[in-house]
């Protein structure tokens, strides 16, 4: 694929998280998309030729490693674990408020819509969340906490965060990710 190709097919994975992101899977249609993107009709199917399944997987895939990348750079500059979901916390405040509650996790509002009836989607979400808890959970390991404990307070932070994030858009308030911050150092504080 020529640099052309390539820049035609990021812009329709671009424009496919926005939507996705703001309007779940069902709430987003392929001429949305199109017109996000700015891109041609024939380049959907010629990059994607599973269509609506195939562009939904790889916008997931692509924003689920954006925020890896993230939180990977974030736990190199945590003091501890407790600061890494804090920052997570924050991560997600500032895209939630920047983009005046349209925004918050790339992942949620597909994973809710259709993870439960969609297969594809369902092994993307599986596996962007798990990447997430994993960094949590290695951070929580090398402070000592035994693998088994790190995994499951790793979940349960992600869990924290995740449900703050889902109250803060419906309440239209950056409270319940505030609240999330403290909650989440009791969660996680090392006895």
């Amino acid at each position: 694929m020529g640099t052309k190709g390539t820049a035609t097919r990021a812009r329709l994975i671009g424009g496919a998280r926005e939507l996705l992101e703001a309007h779940g899977y069902a709430g987003t249609g392929l001429n949305q998309v199109l017109a996000a993107s700015g891109a041609p009709r024939g380049s959907l199917y010629f990059h994607f030729p599973g269509g609506k399944d195939d562009l939904v997987t790889a916008a997931l895939e692509a924003a689920g490693a954006e925020v890896g990348a993230a939180l990977a750079d974030l736990a190199d500059e945590a003091p501890d674990a407790v600061a890494l979901a804090q920052r997570m916390i924050d991560l997600f405040t500032d895209r939630m408020v920047g983009s005046d509650f349209t925004k918050g996790c790339p992942i949620a509002a597909t994973a809710v819509d259709v993870a439960a009836t969609n297969d594809r989607v369902h092994e993307v979400c599986t596996r962007v969340y798990s990447s997430w808890q994993r960094e949590l959970a290695l951070r929580l390991a090398a402070e000592g906490r035994d693998p088994g404990t790190a995994d499951a307070q790793a979940w349960s932070a992600l869990s924290l965060v995740e449900g703050a994030i889902l109250l803060a858009r419906a309440t239209r308030s950056r409270t319940p990710l505030d609240r999330a911050r403290g909650s989440v150092a009791l969660l996680l504080k090392d006895d």
